[in-house]
């Protein structure tokens, strides 16, 4: 498996106490701390990358050395540059799997692969989440507790303007009383997208065991399960048009 994992690290690099109290070495550090465990054959693979990186960290070499692209974002959507979002947009659409993480959902990316705004309703109160399992059949719930217990988490509430999931895995309840669709699964072209929401930057939730567990499986889940396909639609004048 080889593991790209994707963080804005604007929090870390302008110095947020409350960030680097939880992760230090940047959220994108601890997600791959997160994965290694269960990726940790001869042949597995986890790089990091950030927004300051030249090209983000996302060059064509590195892509095309990307099975499963994990993206966190936060604060600085707008500054991620097209040209490497059309190069993730074509590489999901060829196969490559993606994660999308908590405020992910207002990334480029996503909007651009789901054709919506992807925008709700949310609080930071650092209310208890539970998030519960909706498919207990499906592998990315595999070894998961029902519910997975939060302590302190930002809140993201309904409606929330996605298309219909093709699969519905995880739904979350707040002390509030919102509910929220917190995993849901899309495919793209050859590609599956997995979108999980807990992960706010102010509070420890990628060092929780379960939410490892959690993205390891999505990370096996997106996968892709055959080589790449150039998708794009090339033309012949002498054959017409195919995609090869």
């Amino acid at each position: 498996m080889r593991i790209t994992v994707w963080n804005e690290n604007v929090h870390e690099t302008r110095g947020d106490e409350v960030v680097l109290g939880h992760y230090p070495d940047g959220i994108h550090a601890a997600i791959a701390a997160g994965l290694a465990g269960a990726f940790s054959g001869a042949d597995d693979e986890i790089r990091t990358a950030t927004l300051q990186d030249p090209e983000h960290g996302l060059t064509e070499a590195v892509l095309d050395a990307t099975d499963v692209l994990l993206w966190w974002g936060h604060i600085a959507h707008d500054q991620v540059a097209d040209e490497v979002v059309e190069r993730v947009f074509q590489r999901v659409q060829a196969g490559m799997g993606l994660l999308v993480l908590h405020s992910g959902h207002y990334s480029k990316i996503f909007q651009k692969l789901l054709g919506s705004t992807a925008s709700l309703l949310w609080r930071n109160d650092g209310e208890r989440e539970l998030v519960w399992t909706i498919d207990r059949t499906h592998p990315i719930t595999e070894g998961v507790p029902d519910p997975i217990v939060i302590p302190r988490q930002e809140m993201y509430g309904e409606p929330f303007d996605i298309p219909a999931p093709d699969e519905l895995i995880f739904i979350s309840s707040f002390t509030g009383g919102e509910v929220f669709r917190s995993g849901v699964t899309y495919t793209r072209g050859a590609g599956r997208i997995f979108y999980f929401s807990p992960g706010d930057q102010e509070y420890p939730v990628y060092h929780q065991p379960e939410i490892q567990r959690v993205l390891a499986n999505g990370v096996r889940w997106a996968a892709p399960r055959r080589p790449r396909a150039n998708v794009t639609a090339i033309h012949k004048p002498d054959q017409g048009w195919f995609a090869s």
